[in-house]
């Protein structure tokens, strides 16, 4: 019953807070939008949002590997993707980005209203139509400067066994000849399991960002050559882990 309690109080939570903070980045969007053309504040701000569920969850320790393999570089950036969690935890990097999630969540009250602030990317998941603007997204986030963040597996696993990778981030790693950098998160699927909002106790979430790949590594290999290559790298550090 107490796990229940604790996980329908954190939702609450979420839910009540939201409302100040999507004001507060109304209002940061009204005075940066002008100048800050990437909206790099109001993503170092969102990335607060996030990180504050995490941080008043004790029982969520977080530990993040690898930020000196992050320059001041425009990415591809694809992750492994165990749970809802894998989202809070990734803009805990405090990096720069455009998220690409699927288009039901920015219709969320106050938290889908600030993605669309953002300026992140909408995907109906198996919606061909959809899937081109998403490219298209994607293509000018990149021409514009902006790393781009992808779940390569397309959904969560729920075994927390690597499903699968999709071509299309590495097909615009390649059309724009920009970077990928792999990002590693374990322990979110215990966490947080798909399905569930119960709370399941103490755990232990890691982040580990691997070296970028650069353009030159995959440029004469085939999108599925480049899709396996990066797959397999994820898969040995989550082994590992």
């Amino acid at each position: 019953m107490m796990d229940r309690i604790i996980g329908f109080g954190f939702v609450v939570f979420i839910a009540l807070s939201s409302i100040f903070l999507f004001i507060c980045a109304l209002i940061l969007w009204m005075f940066t939008v002008f100048f800050d053309k990437r909206l790099v504040i109001l993503h170092y701000f969102s990335s607060f949002w996030a990180s504050l569920y995490l941080w008043i969850m004790p029982a969520w320790s977080v530990s993040i590997e690898g930020r000196e393999n992050i320059k001041k570089k425009t990415y591809v950036v694809v992750s492994n993707h165990q749970s809802l969690l894998d989202i809070l935890v990734a803009f805990r990097i405090f990096f720069p980005f455009k998220w690409v999630s699927k288009a039901e969540i920015f219709r969320l009250p106050f938290i889908g209203w600030n993605m669309t602030l953002n300026r992140y990317i909408k995907l109906i998941r198996g919606d061909k139509e959809s899937i081109r603007r998403m490219l298209q997204d994607c293509r000018k986030t990149l021409a514009t400067g902006s790393s781009i963040f992808i779940f390569p597996e397309g959904t969560r696993s729920e075994t927390g066994h690597l499903r699968r990778f999709k071509p299309g981030a590495f097909i615009l790693a390649k059309e724009n000849k920009v970077p990928i950098l792999p990002i590693v998160i374990n322990g979110t699927r215990d966490a947080l399991p798909k399905k569930s909002i119960k709370f399941h106790g103490n755990h232990t979430i890691k982040v580990k960002i691997l070296e970028e790949i650069p353009y030159e590594t995959f440029a004469a290999l085939s999108d599925e050559e480049t899709t396996a290559m990066v797959r397999s790298r994820i898969a040995e550090q989550l082994d590992q882990m």
